[in-house]
C-alpha cells in the first residue's frame, strides 16, 4: 500500500530484455541507499520487488503483463520515474490509498502552465469513467491528486509548482502516456452494489 507521495524521482539507468519480460535498473541514492532486497517500490505507481541493489542503483524485473498494462514498456536510459516506498504502519497518509496496481494507461491532452500553476487534462476511457468524480482521488504516475474537472471524455487536474518539480511531470508534455489508478473506495462500492443487486 502507498500513499502518492513522491519520496524520489529515479533515472532508468538500463533495461535488460529476459525471458519473462525485462529488467529494469533504476538509480536513486536516496531510496537505494536504505532499502532491503525484496521491497515493495511504486514505479510511476506500479508496485514492483526489489530483486538486486547495488549502491544507488536498484533492479526490478517487469513481467510481460506489467509491460502491457502500464507506461514502463516505454521507458528508455535516462527516463524518470516516480518512486515511493510502501507505507509503514505506523506512517502518516498524506495523500490517499494507493494500492500500486494500475489499472490503465492513459494519454496526456493538455498540460500548460494558468498562473503559478499548470492545468493537466488527461484522456479519461469510457469504462473507467464512473470511478472519476470531481474532487476525488486519483493516482497519475503514482501522484495522489484531486480531481478539478470531469467530462465525458477527460478529467482535469490541478499541478502546483512544488508537484511539478519533485515528480516525473517536470518534463511531461501533451501525448505522453500516463499510469492511472482509480479510488480504491469506488471499486468496492461498485463491486458490494453489484453483489446486492445479484442477490435481490
Amino acid at each position: 500500500m502507498f500513499t502518492g507521495l513522491i519520496q524520489e524521482v529515479g533515472t532508468v539507468a538500463g533495461i535488460q530484455e529476459t525471458d519473462r519480460g525485462r529488467q529494469l535498473q533504476v538509480i536513486a541514492p536516496q531510496i537505494a541507499a536504505t532499502l532491503k532486497m525484496g521491497e515493495s517500490i511504486s514505479v510511476n505507481g506500479c508496485c514492483l520487488t526489489v530483486v538486486a541493489q547495488h549502491r544507488d542503483q536498484m533492479t526490478f524485473d517487469l513481467l510481460k503483463e506489467t509491460l502491457r498494462r502500464t507506461n514502463l514498456e516505454s521507458l528508455r536510459a535516462k527516463s524518470r520515474v516516480n518512486l515511493e516506498r510502501a507505507l509503514a504502519p505506523d506512517g502518516s497518509i498524506g495523500g490517499h490509498f494507493v494500492q500500486g496496481h494500475v489499472d490503465c494507461t492513459s494519454r496526456i491532452l493538455d498540460f500548460k502552465k494558468e498562473g503559478t500553476d499548470h492545468r493537466l487534462e488527461i484522456e479519461l476511457p469510457s469504462e473507467f469513467a464512473p470511478y472519476v468524480v470531481s474532487k476525488g482521488s486519483i493516482a497519475v504516475d503514482g501522484i495522489s491528486l484531486t480531481v478539478a474537472e470531469v467530462s465525458e471524455r477527460s478529467f482535469v487536474v490541478w499541478i502546483i509548482p512544488h508537484t511539478k518539480a519533485q515528480t516525473n511531470l517536470e518534463t511531461a508534455q501533451s501525448g505522453d502516456m500516463v499510469n492511472l489508478e482509480f479510488d480504491l473506495i469506488a471499486k468496492y462500492v461498485e463491486r458490494m452494489l453489484d453483489h446486492h443487486a445479484g442477490r435481490t
